[in-house]
């Protein structure tokens, strides 16, 4: 699953009466709809929750996703791994949301224990998304993050976000103590609002990239530019068949 940017209100209160030929024709429609959609996605069934976002996230394979993504990766983007690697898997993500987390637990845990990591052929680069509408602490954490990668301790930092969810002010400033940082300047880059054009920047290239919730994630292929989309948090599985696609 994913977090989106905004959310839907629906009314409640109203009834209406509906003739018995009308909701005849209703439920047929729907019938045919819930036929095709199974078509698509390989049936009703799945496994647990996430099983509609496990079913439909990976472009050619299952007919959704985009193979056209344009997404630029900057000097100063945090990179794990092989930073001359072929493919990289682009994350734009939010240190708030729940669906990132399992995210980074689950799947990306898998990829750093794939071949793929070990041999250097594909690595990680990570933008940030902070939906900031829902997530009150995003995009403090975000810049935080990125004070952190300043003093070379990104992905210390990171781990420590997603794994403790403590993500006030003063737990952002005690998270980077117990990294051993320079306290005074990680201080002085958060209080200061450093980052935040950066993370701006980083949140406009993801909606740009087709990016409406998190995470979100593009496989590209530096040397032939094709790209894969990969929404939500899904099975390593996935991330293998897009980078498939884009070998």
């Amino acid at each position: 699953m994913e977090e989106k940017m905004s959310e839907h209100e629906s009314k409640q209160g109203e009834s209406f009466t509906i003739k018995k030929d009308t909701l005849w024709k209703i439920g047929t429609f729907v019938f045919a709809a819930l036929f095709v959609i199974s078509l698509l996605t390989g049936g009703f069934g799945g496994n647990g929750s996430d099983a509609g976002v496990n079913a439909a996230v990976i472009g050619n394979k299952y007919g959704v996703g985009s193979d056209n993504v344009k997404v630029e990766i900057n000097n100063d983007d945090p990179v794990l791994g092989n930073e001359n690697a072929k493919i990289s898997i682009i994350e734009f993500s939010d240190f708030e949301c729940p669906f990132c987390a399992r995210a980074n637990s689950g799947a990306l845990a898998d990829f750093k224990a794939s071949g793929y990591f070990a041999d250097g052929e594909v690595n990680l680069v990570y933008k940030h998304f902070p939906l900031s509408s829902i997530h009150p602490n995003a995009q403090r954490a975000a810049e935080a993050s990125e004070c952190a990668n300043d003093q070379g301790k990104f992905w210390e930092y990171h781990d420590i976000l997603f794994a403790t969810q403590q993500l006030d002010a003063t737990s952002l400033k005690q998270h980077a103590a117990n990294l051993g940082l320079n306290t005074a300047t990680f201080n002085g880059c958060l209080d200061g609002g450093e980052k935040t054009s950066s993370v701006s920047q980083d949140l406009a290239q993801g909606s740009a990239a087709g990016a409406r919730g998190t995470p979100y994630f593009v496989v590209i292929n530096h040397e032939t530019g094709k790209t894969q989309a990969v929404s939500g948090a899904v099975p390593f599985a996935n991330f293998e068949a897009a980078i498939n696609i884009v070998q």
